[in-house]
């Protein structure tokens, strides 16, 4: 189960990728991450609702369960998704995805440090195939008219991003999983620190009427919404599930394999070529997985 869900989360979020790039190019970093953040906390209030699952639910559970998820939201979503959405717009998709690649090292990193994990032989072996393929894949050049100092600045921020996101979700595995807090309740208390505290933020902004003008109805709304319903609200459900219900680690490893289904959904649904170097990126990603799935 936590396996199958951190493929389905790498799926989703390859899926919102191209999506989240178009509406970045209309929108502020901030802007757009408050616009996803309330999309996506919208779909969880629906869930708990048809659910029936109302805050009765959490009295079993001690405050600091929910301090540890709030402040796991407030690094990986108010932080780190503002410094991934800036930094996608400065250096673009394929310089993104190759600094993607620092996150399940993070995570095997703050999984080891923190909660004591430790991998098979095995899974070392399929996270260096995954590794391997998701750095073949990804396209190296910049985007036009960059200059060093913003391609710098992206390549900071998408790392920052990475460390924020992998200490976040590492910190509230042991409330997902040992305390068994509610999961859909977990993925909405995460939601809700991260968008309360970025709306907190907006206010305080000078340019607070253009970060809050998203909310108007636009043409950029074609391409944010799904994007918003497919990397906010199912993307993180599936995320955060496969870090409950697997190790942090395989978790982490099996995450990164969305710059690879990006590469095959470009192709089933945009007709892009396949080439060899792609190929083989999807390859040796594919035959890591299997390693990590099979251990």
């Amino acid at each position: 189960m936590g396996n199958l869900c951190a493929l389905l989360a790498a799926i989703t979020w390859a899926s919102a990728l191209v999506p989240f790039k178009h509406s970045g190019d209309r929108l502020s970093p901030i802007a757009l991450n408050l616009f996803k953040n309330v999309v996506g906390l919208a779909c969880l209030l629906v869930t708990l609702a048809v659910m029936g699952d109302g805050l009765s639910v959490l009295r079993p559970f001690e405050p600091i369960d929910v301090i540890i998820l709030m402040l796991s939201g407030f690094l990986g979503i108010t932080l780190a998704d503002t410094a991934f959405l800036q930094s996608l717009r400065l250096i673009g998709v394929g310089l993104v995805s190759i600094v993607e690649c620092l996150y399940s090292p993070l995570v095997m990193l703050c999984s080891l440090l923190l909660l004591s994990e430790v991998l098979k032989t095995w899974d070392y072996v399929g996270a260096a195939l995954v590794l391997s393929g998701v750095y073949i894949s990804s396209r190296h050049a910049p985007p036009p008219g960059r200059t060093t100092r913003q391609l710098t600045a992206g390549i900071l921020l998408g790392a920052l991003s990475m460390v924020l996101m992998a200490f976040g979700i590492v910190i509230a595995k042991p409330v997902l999983e040992i305390n068994n807090f509610p999961l859909i309740w977990g993925a909405t208390l995460r939601l809700l620190m991260g968008t309360v505290a970025l709306a907190l933020l907006t206010l305080a902004s000078p340019e607070r009427r253009a970060h809050w003008a998203v909310f108007r109805p636009a043409a950029v709304w074609r391409t944010a919404i799904p994007a918003s319903v497919l990397g906010t609200y199912l993307a993180m459900v599936f995320w955060i599930a496969g870090f409950k219900f697997t190790q942090a680690s395989v978790a982490g490893i099996l995450n990164q394999t969305s710059v690879v289904f990006s590469i095959l959904l470009a192709a089933m649904f945009l007709k892009e070529p396949l080439n060899t170097r792609k190929i083989t990126a999807v390859v040796l990603a594919l035959a890591g997985v299997g390693l990590v799935m099979l251990e």
